[in-house]
Parts: structure tokens; sequence; C-alpha cells
């Protein structure tokens, strides 16, 4: 009825002056009912849920950076929320292992460059980032290290890696010690001394056995067996290892011997990661034995004076083995959502770009890239010794932490065995044969 009545109104008089308000009011609707489409295009585009990334992160030394990273990333990218959480226990491996047999890796995770991770690359498990922006200015040397076997780039390392003796120079000058020690013996010839001073000598984190491994192991394995073993990264994978000898006991050996000559702090076998910083940083003892990664909590925030020196594990009259490698970097899920993969991908160059120096500032490691930009800040002199220590270690031998090159599985076996020995438990040549037994039977299992 109202449409009748409107047409016959529309009909009588001046009928074009009505013609033109009628095309009027239905362009105004029509703009209106535009209007209307738009903004509740806008309100379903700004209320639509946010693109959520789990993330699983291994930051013992700094979480609350991370997570300053992914509140920046999440305010430049409103359409994203990142779920973070923190991997925990000794290994990155460990908090890996049960979500890769179970095919769920978060979208974002923590990884070592090892032959561990690079199986689950070649088995279609993390993403490629070879075309990412950090991974295109990392040091030839790392990409090889982070390359699988069947070509994948998986995975961005924070940084390069060695362990280093970390020293307060003061103490050291207290004590009348005006050398640095070359080799193992003046190591423990500089202990002593100290420990006549009235000084711990070293703080070691025993209840981190992370740290045993990536330290006194490492070195150990580095100057005991490698350096007569070059072959050791294919035993490890063929189970052939040979470590039932003296070199191989020597590496626990020296563990243990630094127990015996009471040259660690009293509460070592206690000693967590944070709580063994702590212990240096405030005068509890002369040296510690840690990452670059903890330059920054080691060098700077207090008043004393540290320096590094390279730790001399090698015997008396040979040269150093350095251990030159990659510190843990950051993968991706391929059998994420491809949105998901390209958002991760998006976060991890946020990652080493405009986060960089929310982590770095703290961190003061060294960076992994050919063109280090001025946001790295860090110690120079730690920065000289490291790039020394990386001239004097031939292609074949770098990078890669030796610790980390052990199976998932055999790393968890070490970890006990380091503790034991540090504690009198196990003898040091039990400790190399079991830690023999454990590759071989590693290598029994992965190729069946």
């Amino acid at each position: 009825m109202r449409k009748c009545n409107c047409i016959a109104e529309n009909r009588s008089g001046q009928p074009g002056k009505r013609r033109q308000l009628l095309l009027a009011g239905l362009a105004g609707a029509g703009l209106l009912a535009a209007c209307g489409r738009t903004n509740e295009s806008m309100r379903s585009a700004t209320t639509a849920d946010p693109v959520v990334l789990t993330a699983l992160v291994w930051a013992p030394d700094w979480p609350e950076e991370m997570q300053r990273v992914a509140d920046a990333f999440m305010h430049a990218h409103p359409e994203v929320r990142i779920n973070l959480q923190f991997m925990i226990g000794n290994s990155v491996e460990e908090n890996l292992r049960p979500k890769a047999a179970t095919d769920s890796l978060p979208d974002i995770f923590s990884v070592n460059p090892n032959p561990y991770t690079a199986g689950l690359a070649d088995q279609g498990m993390l993403g490629d980032l070879g075309m990412s922006s950090a991974w295109g200015n990392m040091l030839e040397i790392l990409q090889r290290a982070w390359t699988s076997p069947g070509g994948r780039r998986f995975g961005i390392p924070t940084g390069v890696a060695t362990t280093l003796i970390y020293y307060d120079q003061d103490m050291f000058e207290r004590a009348g010690i005006r050398t640095l020690p070359t080799d193992f013996e003046q190591f423990l010839a500089v202990g002593n001394t100290l420990r006549k001073a009235g000084f711990t000598p070293l703080a070691l984190p025993g209840a981190f056995p992370n740290m045993l491994g990536n330290g006194p192991f490492s070195y150990g394995f580095a100057n005991q067996i490698a350096a007569s073993q070059p072959d050791w990264r294919a035993r490890i994978a063929k189970g052939t290892l040979v470590l039932d000898n003296p070199e191989g006991a020597a590496i626990f050996g020296r563990l243990r011997t630094l127990a015996e000559k009471k040259l660690l702090q009293a509460d070592c076998l206690r000693s967590g990661y944070d709580a063994t910083l702590r212990q240096f940083t405030e005068g509890q003892a002369a040296m510690t034995f840690q990452g670059t990664w903890a330059a920054g909590t080691l060098m700077q925030g207090h008043e004393r004076r540290v320096g590094v020196f390279a730790p001399p594990w090698n015997d008396k009259g040979l040269a150093l083995k350095p251990v030159i490698g990659s510190e843990t970097g950051f993968a991706i899920a391929q059998r994420s959502s491809p949105r998901n993969r390209q958002l991760a991908a998006r976060f991890i160059d946020f990652l080493y770009g405009p986060g960089m120096p929310i982590w770095q500032e703290k961190r003061k490691n060294i960076p992994p890239f050919k063109t280090i930009g001025p946001e790295a800040s860090g110690d120079r002199g730690l920065f000289a010794l490291v790039d020394g220590l990386q001239r004097s270690v031939a292609a074949d031998d770098a990078p890669g932490l030796y610790y980390s090159y052990l199976p998932a599985e055999t790393i968890d076996v070490l970890h006990g065995l380091l503790q034991a020995v540090l504690a009198g438990k196990q003898s040091p040549a039990r400790a190399a044969r079991d830690l023999q037994a454990s590759i071989a039977e590693q290598a029994r299992l992965a190729g069946k």
C-alpha cells in the first residue's frame, strides 16, 4: 500500500522536482547502506580473531627480553598474538622430543644445529628459512651448520658460541697471578694459588649439567678426542667412536680433578645456572666457566673488572683445540598452516631486526652475522678473543660445540654421568665406557 501511494503521489503535480527528490532519496539511502556495509566490514576486520602463534623458547638467561620482543612484534602486527612459553629442564632436545614424536611442534621453537634437529628438518617437520633476511646475513660457516643433509635451511642461531673462562682481574692481582694459564697443568696451579689466597677459584653449575656439557666436557672432548679422531662426527653417527681409553677417561677425569683439588664452590652440586652467575658477579668466586651468551651478565652491571681467556684444557706442550660453535637458535614448524608459517618467518626476521637490540643489549653476545649493525653491543676484548679462536679452527672442525652433536638420548645419559663424576659417585673410566655404549646403542637404533 505504501509503495502504491508513493507512485500515485509522484504522478501528481511537479513530477520532475519530485523525481529528483526521489532519486536523491534513493541515492542517499544507497549511500547510507554502503556506509553501513563499510562500517560493518571495518568492524568485522577489527574484531576478527588474531592469528595465534605458539612459541616454545630456550632462554634461561633472557626470558624477560624475549617477552619484550614478542610484545613489540604484536604491537607492530596487531593481527598476531604470540603464545610464548619457555623450555625447562636441562636441554632443548628433551623439550622437543615428545612434541616431535607426537607431531605437535609449535609454530616457533628453539633448536640446536645438530643431527637430531637436521633429521627433523629432512623429515619435513621444520620449515626452510633460507629466504629470510636473517639467513642472508649469516656467516657462511654458520649457514653450513644450519643446513640439513637434505639441503633444508632449518634455523637461525642467536650468535657465535664458545665457552670461556671469565675471571676477576682484581682477585688475580691480589693473589699475585700475572700470567694467564695456557694448559691444564697451569690452570690447576692458578686455581691452587687463588685458593691459598683465600678465594674460591672456580664456580661451576653442578645442578645444571647443560653447562657442564658445553664447558668442561666439550673442551675435554675437543682436546682429548677430536684432536686425535678428526672424523669424530662420522664415528658418532656410526657408533664407532672410541672413548674406552685413557683419552676418554681424561674428559671426565679433569672435571673430577677440579673437585678433588677443592677448586670449586662448596655448593657446586646444588648450584644452578643463575646461582652460578650470581656467585661470580657477587665476588664469591674468582673464575667461572661460562658461554659467550652470558657475557652481558658477567661483564657489565657491576664494578668488578672482568677478563676472559680460552679454557686451557689442553695437555702441556700441545696446542689448544678451541671449541667454536653456534648458539641455540630458532626454527619454524613446516606443518603449521601456510599463514602461520608466513607470520612465524616474519617474527624470526623481526627477532633479528628491530627486536635484536632488545635482547642483545642485555646478553652482549657475538652476533652470527656477516655485517654487524651499530645496535650490537659487547666487550671488544671478548669479540677479539673469539675471532682469534675462530681463525685457529680448521674449517672441518667448526662450527660445533661437540657436546650438542651427541645423539639427543645420549645427551641425557651424559648429563647424569657428568654429575655422578663430579660428586665422586662414578669413576671417569666407567663414565667414558658408559658414554661410548650409549653412542653405539643410538647408532644401532638409528640404523634399524
